[in-house]
């Protein structure tokens, strides 16, 4: 048995943040159960492109495998019922959505727990359920914007830098399911669940660590270093070799003395010098750095890269995308892993970094929209064929003109993306 097997979560989620922290916990077997609006075509992550036909996307694959897919238009009376029925029989209600709706939504510990009073109810919003800000959308980018991180990132002379990935709608993915996972051992202790109000904002904020400390506590101010230096230890960055760039870092004296001889300068680590000790090597960070870039720009990346690896100082290349994936160490880790897809064949996407014990996963396809319909309905509900169309044909699962009722996913409802509806529902 998986170590998550035992635990269902319903997860009303879509595009990226909410989606990342679940695909993790359905990787350690958690049963999660999309909930997709019919209306809306279901999530929007289906139609990300550039590679995206119809309501398959790889992006959609990335952020959903190993769960289940329903088409339920919870603004009907009869899709709420089917919800409330999930609701009963489950231990979770996840969502990404903005700060203010799911009150709107009625998706609260107190909205719920008159069914389940040990559901545990985790809101992932871009600001949180209270403060000033809890109304407006949450997009990665504003949140880096918002909580200095572009201030920090990118050369001292250049324009504020966004990361390159969206770092904050995975950190908060990461810190919703953490909360969840918190969440549910804590009812099954007690016997009553609760609301886990978790945002972007609360994550990027935290995200700062450190120089926050340091700014609250001395006064610090933060300021962007050239070639990605660390803000303290010296070195420790990027240095341009002769073909290319690699990163050399000295975060205890023992890897300075080493690349003090491993350069042919051991005088510099040496008592007394310049350059002797963290604070000094700080202090005199132009000079020492000018020397070093000189020394490494005289030979190539892999000429370099092997007296480091030698003298066991931590260094690195500067890969790209594709290097980094056909890295040794990549495979070695079991980084890559593949699922057949009805439409893109084989899928090859990255393994979650969460590891419990030594049972790899089992990887499955992310579903198409409804396709899990029969199974929740019938062997999770127990509702019979009579009870379904009723519900049907009150609305409850949209229509079978868009997949809901038949559960053909919608394949005859090719889309766009809509860059907006994420913000909109957060």
């Amino acid at each position: 048995m998986r170590p998550l097997a035992d635990i269902r979560i319903i997860a009303i989620e879509q595009y990226g943040a909410g989606p990342f922290g679940t695909v993790h916990l359905a990787d350690l077997g958690a049963e999660v159960i999309k909930i997709e609006d019919p209306r809306a075509g279901g999530d929007v992550g289906r139609y990300v492109p550039p590679y995206a036909q119809d309501e398959d996307s790889l992006f959609f694959e990335t952020f959903n495998r190993n769960k289940r897919s329903l088409s339920l238009d919870l603004s009907t009376d009869a899709g709420r019922e089917v919800f409330e029925k999930l609701v009963a029989v489950s231990d979770v209600v996840y969502s990404n959505l903005r700060g203010d709706v799911p009150a709107k939504m009625r998706i609260r510990y107190d909205d719920l727990k008159h069914l389940n009073p040990r559901i545990v109810c985790v809101s992932l919003t871009g600001f949180g359920m209270t403060g000033p800000r809890h109304a407006e959308p949450g997009y990665d980018y504003i949140l880096q914007g918002l909580a200095g991180w572009m201030e920090l990132t990118g050369e001292p002379d250049g324009p504020p830098t966004k990361s390159g990935l969206s770092l904050v709608d995975f950190s908060g993915g990461f810190v919703a399911a953490i909360s969840l996972l918190a969440g549910v051992h804590a009812a099954r202790r007690d016997g009553v669940g609760m609301d886990c109000d978790v945002s972007l904002y609360d994550t990027a904020i935290s995200l700062l660590t450190y120089p926050a400390t340091w700014h609250l506590n001395a006064g610090f101010e933060p300021v962007r270093t050239h070639h990605s230096a660390h803000p303290s230890l010296v070195p420790f960055q990027v240095f341009q070799a002769k073909d290319g760039w690699m990163v050399v870092g000295c975060a205890k004296e023992k890897f300075w003395a080493r690349l003090a001889t491993l350069v042919g300068h051991p005088e510099w680590a040496a008592d007394g010098s310049p350059y002797a000790n963290f604070g000094a090597r700080r202090e005199n960070r132009e000079e020492l750095l000018a020397a070093l870039a000189d020394i490494f720009r005289q030979r190539t990346v892999d000429e370099w890269l092997p007296e480091l690896y030698a003298a066991a100082i931590p260094c690195g290349p500067i890969n790209d995308v594709g290097a980094a994936l056909t890295e040794e160490h990549t495979a070695a880790r079991d980084l890559i892993v593949t699922t057949d897809h009805p439409r893109f064949g084989t899928v090859q996407q990255l393994a979650s970094p969460v590891r419990v014990g030594d049972e790899p996963p089992a990887y499955r396809r992310a579903p198409l929209r409804n396709e899990d319909f029969a199974t929740v309905t019938g062997e999770l509900l127990g509702l019979d064929p009579q009870a379904v169309a009723v519900l049907a044909e009150a609305g409850a699962f949209g229509s079978a003109v868009d997949g809901g009722v038949t559960g053909d996913g919608g394949a005859d409802r090719p889309r766009t993306a809509d860059p907006g509806t994420e913000a909109a529902s957060r």
